[in-house]
């Protein structure tokens, strides 16, 4: 792998979505003075206020649509990507009895939506877990960091065989920071479109870490799912949350489907996760939203804080 490309991907992998209570995030980041806020300077637009109430019930577990893909999965989706980086990642270090364990915890307490990546290395762990349920009863959502045909092809033949699946219901190109992504990566945008209409894949788009990337995701019609960073304080995310959420708005009037990530901006919000689900709840922007455990304990207390967020 080239430098830069590796580079690249570290930073991408630093920046996975996370549960950020346990003793092993605070001792990958330290506290939020050592991690350096991403802040937007004094100048920054007003964060969106916090909803002191939410209008209606929810739960991790609730049943969701995928903006117009017509995939059905779980509010929640189980992260695998804490530090996802050269194909190892927080979870992957549970082990291949750890993890397999963890997101069939997940499964049975109703969640349904696996939220891997080649990067992340959780493929395999995935494929585990999946003996054990009916593969029409899960979503499976994976990642390419492909940037030509040739690679993006050869991608989803791999990643199918690593899923022990025949299928992938989302797979997103992943870590797009450039403005022109869309002119750029035209070749596997077409390969994903290919094997979509060979039922390879469900549904297709983009994971996005920048504000243009994102931007141009908004206006593109083949971007049919965004993985998009979203918290109150603006924390690791493309720009300041008012902006991000302008552009939300904007992918959300064209029917493209939202997952949010980032939710608890990569462990600053540890200590208020409460309220920064309340806030991702409240915007009704967002069709489901990532965030990764570390074990059983994190996991359903993050369900039950779901459940008390209304």
């Amino acid at each position: 792998m080239k430098r830069r490309e590796f580079m690249r991907q570290t930073a991408c992998g630093m920046g996975a979505a996370w549960l950020g209570s346990s003793t092993l995030g605070q001792r990958a980041f330290g506290s939020e003075a050592a991690i350096g806020h991403r802040g937007f300077g004094p100048h920054a637009p007003a964060m969106p206020p916090l909803v002191e109430k939410l209008p209606r019930k929810f739960a991790a577990s609730d049943t969701v649509t995928i903006g117009k893909t017509g995939i059905t999965t779980s509010r929640l989706a189980m992260g695998t990507g804490t530090v996802g980086v050269g194909h190892h990642s927080h979870q992957t270090a549970l082990g291949m009895d750890g993890l397999p364990k963890l997101l069939l915890n997940g499964y049975d307490n109703g969640l349904r939506f696996f939220d891997a990546a080649d990067s992340y290395g959780s493929h395999p762990f995935v494929a585990e877990a999946l003996k054990h349920v009916p593969r029409d009863k899960v979503t499976v959502l994976t990642k390419t960091w492909a940037r030509d045909p040739a690679t993006a092809r050869a991608d989803l033949d791999r990643f199918r065989r690593e899923l022990g699946t025949d299928y992938i219901d989302v797979c997103l190109m992943h870590c797009l920071t450039e403005a022109d992504w869309t002119e750029r990566y035209r070749g596997v945008m077409d390969v994903l479109e290919e094997e979509k209409q060979k039922g390879v894949i469900r549904a297709h788009g983009c994971s996005c870490h920048s504000i243009e990337a994102l931007r141009a995701a908004a206006k593109s019609p083949w971007v049919e799912v965004d993985l998009v960073r979203i918290n109150p304080i603006g924390s690791y995310m493309d720009a300041d949350p008012n902006t991000v959420i302008g552009v939300i708005r904007e992918m959300r009037a064209a029917g493209k489907g939202i997952v949010g990530m980032k939710i608890l901006g990569q462990g600053d919000m540890r200590a208020r996760q409460d309220e920064a689900l309340k806030f991702a709840l409240s915007l009704d922007l967002l069709d489901a939203f990532t965030i990764g455990a570390e074990s059983k304990s994190e996991q359903e207390d993050l369900i039950r804080r779901i459940a008390l967020a209304s």
